[in-house]
């Protein structure tokens, strides 16, 4: 039997890249927008890495170096989780029944995700370093850092997989959801004290006390890969080996990390425990989707529907990973946006927030919450044949949906606005806070139901809750854009009401906001509701993924 060697997976993703795209002029237009935005934050990258060695300014080397690389691999590996997916359009579900060993099958897997416009940006970026090290140290830094630059390359790459395939391994088990949710709040929750120390050493410290932290970033695996050639342009070449052995350890063991479950992924999902303590629930179809609110849903469609897609916003791991990022990013965006860079930096008499900073930073965690339904129906993907067939009327069916995606949500919310005001230390403001939230919540799902209708995407039919097909991810992260900018748009009247009413709008902040939310909602969904009607199976077709 011929060698599978790495070369044939790339071969294999390109071919399933050239597929996907045939027929979708949409698809592939957002793919060019898409890749001349990573082409212009690649070029302002490489720019600001070259910048000391244009300049001649050797003293600003090594922090550029470190903490340029060290925020790349950090968002490679955590960005995937929150926001843009990781692409798996080399599903390793279908590799499970081949003869392929778990060496050749994470190497050509690794081959593979080397291959798109993320890993061109980041190298692009980075390459930036290369002519600091060549003009500050000749040619042998330069050559250095280029060696840094592709190992580099591959830990954010390996770093993003194996983050993202073992919280898909979590999510997938009941068992431990709670856990992941922890692990994965614990996870958010350090970039808090990172950004303070950031802002701190920015305003309080000189560039002496920056370099030295630079210099500790440096020896970790962050910036390790990419200060080994400034080490060598500044007389330290001694440095250089120990910092590329410590990357390349650091890649192993990611490696080994994601081959494990890597391997998981591909046997299937855990089990949720045995049969003789699952809970027996009897009575209608409706009472045994969601026993808990049997009591109050109605016995037709419409519960129907709400029972089912509030079940699976429960059991369905993609979609609690969304509800696991709301309630993480909820929380510590407003602390960040209000104490982070106040409070705690100017540590002298407490801190000073505003009452209009708060509502922005609501708003954006209110947009954040709904834009989440962008792609409500790739969710389904081709089990959405079933309501086609059923022919459910599109305004009946996006006000389950939103129902049901509501009832996880707005506990949320609220939780987060009481959460925010005790932070704060301003209780008065619980008002402003949970009108901006429920107004920005309700805006944006009247945007998204149009997104999702008309900007649906297939997702790949994969156990892991942040895989993309190649291409989505730029598609995802448009689109995101896109409905985000327009809701936040649509709340700004709350924002500009809560700078110019004062004390009064703090009583008419909640009710005004409940009522500006529901009624935003309710006219989104009976506008969309028509347009989902006549577009019933374009819709399949676009959600349904392609072999």
């Amino acid at each position: 039997m011929r060698r599978v060697g790495a070369g044939l997976f790339v071969r294999l993703k390109l071919r399933v890249m050239r597929n996907n795209f045939r027929g979708q002029g949409w698809r592939i237009a957002l793919y060019v927008v898409g890749a001349l935005f990573a082409l212009w934050f690649a070029a302002t990258g490489f720019f600001l890495l070259a910048a000391p060695g244009l300049a001649d300014g050797s003293q600003f080397a090594v922090p550029a170096a470190a903490f340029g690389g060290g925020l790349l691999v950090l968002g490679w590996t955590l960005l995937p989780l929150v926001l843009f997916g990781v692409d798996e359009t080399l599903d390793p579900a279908r590799f499970a029944l081949l003869p392929l060993t778990r060496r050749t099958l994470v190497t050509g897997m690794f081959a593979a995700a080397l291959v798109g416009i993320p890993a061109m940006a980041a190298l692009i970026a980075t390459s930036g370093l290369v002519v600091t090290a060549w003009s500050l140290g000749g040619w042998s830094a330069g050559l250095v850092t280029v060696v840094g630059v592709v190992a580099g390359l591959l830990l954010c790459v390996a770093a993003s997989r194996a983050v993202t395939s073992a919280f898909a391994t979590m999510l997938r088990s009941r068992r431990v959801r709670d856990l992941a949710a922890i692990l994965l709040a614990v996870l958010a929750a350090l970039l808090g004290p990172l950004q303070i120390a950031v802002l701190v050493a920015v305003e309080r410290a000189d560039w002496d006390q920056l370099a030295g932290v630079a210099e500790v970033i440096g020896w970790t695996p962050f910036g390790a890969a990419y200060t080994a050639g400034i080490d060598v342009a500044q007389g330290r070449a001694w440095a250089a080996p120990v910092k590329l052995l410590i990357t390349v350890l650091t890649i192993g063991a990611l490696l080994l990390w994601w081959s494990r479950s890597l391997e998981s992924a591909m046997v299937g999902a855990a089990s949720g425990g045995s049969a003789s303590k699952r809970r027996q629930v009897t009575g209608t179809p409706v009472a045994q989707l969601f026993p808990w609110a049997a009591g109050w849903v109605r016995r037709d469609r419409f519960g129907a529907l709400v029972a089912r897609e509030a079940r699976y916003w429960w059991r369905d791991a993609r979609r609690r990973a969304n509800l696991i990022t709301i309630a993480v990013v909820g929380v510590f965006v407003p602390v960040m946006v209000n104490v982070g860079s106040q409070g705690l930096v100017s540590g002298e008499q407490g801190f000073t927030v505003s009452p209009t900073t708060v509502a922005l930073s609501m708003v954006f965690v209110g947009v954040l919450a709904s834009v989440t339904l962008a792609n409500q129906f790739g969710f389904d993907g081709s089990a959405y044949a079933a309501n086609v067939i059923a022919g459910v009327p599109g305004r009946l069916e996006l006000r389950a949906r939103a129902v049901a995606f509501s009832l996880y949500v707005v506990p949320l919310l609220v939780t987060i606005s009481v959460i925010v005001a005790v932070v704060l230390r301003e209780p008065a403001w619980i008002g402003v806070m949970a009108g901006s939230l429920f107004a920005a919540y309700g805006a944006g799902l009247a945007i998204n139901v149009f997104v999702s209708i008309l900007g649906a995407y297939a997702l790949p039919e994969t156990s892991n809750p942040f895989a993309v097909n190649s291409g989505a991810g730029v598609t995802k992260g448009l689109l995101t854009l896109v409905s985000m900018v327009a809701s936040v748009a649509v709340t700004m009247p709350m924002v500009v009401a809560t700078a110019l009413l004062g004390g009064v709008w703090y009583w008419l902040a909640l009710p005004v906001g409940l009522a500006y939310g529901v009624g935003a909602a309710l006219l989104g969904t009976y506008l969309a509701g028509d347009v989902l009607d006549r577009r019933m199976p374009e819709l399949l077709t676009a959600v349904t993924p392609r072999r």
